[in-house]
């Protein structure tokens, strides 16, 4: 069974169980994701730190070896280019821990993926009428 499963109340309670550089590391992310999306909410959303709006924007998670960033399918497509030298897939990336993090690039993606939430939440608008 699952009976060791770690479950989190909220952002600062997934950040606190890391080591301390770690946790700069991922205090400075959720500042850069604020920063971009100031409307977001905070939560925590498959047991990782998520930022929504009308839907689910970004979530991050710290690894062993990276910080796994996971904008969706569309934000990834949409900066494939600029993250091809990242390990991905689909939906996400993978930023090496040991090095700095691509934080103009991140906030470059978080910003497309608001803009990209509220254009889907018009389009829902619109069908309702």
């Amino acid at each position: 069974m699952e009976e060791n499963k770690v479950t989190y109340e909220s952002i600062d309670d997934y950040i606190s169980g890391f080591p301390l550089k770690i946790q700069e590391t991922l205090q400075m992310l959720r500042k850069v994701i604020k920063e971009s999306a100031p409307d977001a909410k905070e939560k925590i959303s498959y047991q990782m730190p998520t930022f929504a709006m009308k839907r689910n924007l970004v979530h991050f998670a710290a690894y062993n070896k990276h910080i796994g960033f996971y904008p969706g399918a569309s934000g990834i497509a949409a900066f494939q280019q600029e993250l091809s030298a990242y390990k991905g897939a689909k939906g996400s990336v993978q930023f090496p821990i040991d090095k700095p993090l691509p934080f103009e690039l991140i906030s470059s993606i978080v910003k497309f993926r608001v803009a990209e939430d509220l254009e889907k939440a018009k389009g829902k608008l619109k069908k309702k009428k």
